[in-house]
């Protein structure tokens, strides 16, 4: 039983020690292998590898993956102008030299970042204290973000670092010039609209305008075509006139005489003063003598 239990020892003893001399790196981590304190090699491929076992050689990991520095609180920059702005921003960053990362922040994430953060509050500062508001804001976003890439990306090399992606999230106006700013721009917006409202009353004015002038022309146009059909219909009416007249006079002079009349006595209360020997009335002393 005892020779058993030496066996079993054994074998976990065994078992034991070849453990601690296996050790796995993933995917998503650096190794780095101490040997009695000494950096001896680092290890950037996945794999199954061998060391020797504790104390001789001990094992430290590092994350390979790309990490974020997201600003707890947006950082107060001033711009060229003065004005204060509140600008969140996000940095993308990974670990590019694990010797380099390791010697100068001892594998901690928590002071490289604390390291990445002021670096990157210093190229922010740079970038924006040379330009306005508008210039942060739209026009040269795109290059202070650049800027500040670049700037981060040249200081933070020599610590193992590797910048992979500058972005301004937010920008805002600081809360004590937000109320002016807000004011001038709705005082801008009511210029412009009060503008829109004048182009839009002369437009209207002309249109009318025009309107007006085609109406006059068409109707002058509509007068003079009606005054040329009346004119030819009176220049035929004559024609009709003339040809009857022609051929029997003394009807087309009793039948003018009858259109004389009816013109004269429209109404039972016209009066006219006429000697009754004139011309007027042969027609009907004619036929009251007969």
């Amino acid at each position: 039983m005892q020779r058993i239990f030496l066996i079993l020892s054994g074998i976990f003893l065994l078992i034991s020690i070849i453990g601690s001399t296996l050790f796995i790196v993933r995917e998503q981590n650096y190794a780095l292998v101490f040997s009695l304190g000494e950096l001896k090699r680092e290890i950037s491929e996945p794999g199954l590898y061998f060391k020797l076992p504790s104390p001789f050689q001990n094992i430290v990991f590092l994350d390979k993956r790309i990490l974020t520095i997201e600003s707890k609180d947006a950082e107060r920059i001033q711009t060229s102008e003065k004005k204060n702005l509140l600008i969140d921003s996000f940095v993308k960053w990974k670990i590019a030299n694990p010797r380099l990362f390791y010697v100068t922040f001892e594998g901690n994430e928590r002071a490289a970042q604390d390291r990445l953060q002021a670096q990157i509050r210093d190229a922010l500062n740079a970038s924006v204290n040379i330009r306005t508001v508008k210039e942060v804001v739209s026009v040269e976003r795109a290059k202070i973000m650049a800027e500040i890439l670049n700037n981060v990306a040249n200081r933070a090399g020599p610590l193992g670092v590797e910048i992979v992606d500058v972005r301004l999230r937010h920008i805002e106006f600081a809360p004590e010039i937000s109320k002016s700013v807000y004011m001038r721009m709705e005082a801008e917006r009511t210029r412009v609209a009060n503008e829109l409202r004048s182009i839009g009353a002369a437009e209207s004015e002309k249109i009318r305008a025009e309107a007006d002038r085609q109406r006059e022309e068409i109707l002058a146009k509509a007068n003079v075509t009606a005054q040329e059909i009346m004119g030819n219909a009176d220049a035929s009416a004559s024609v009709i006139y003339s040809s009857s007249y022609g051929k029997n006079k003394d009807f087309y002079k009793f039948y003018k005489s009858l259109d004389a009349y009816k013109a004269s006595f429209s109404t039972k209360n016209d009066v006219m003063i006429v000697d009754p020997s004139s011309e007027f009335f042969q027609f009907i002393k004619r036929s009251s003598t007969k």
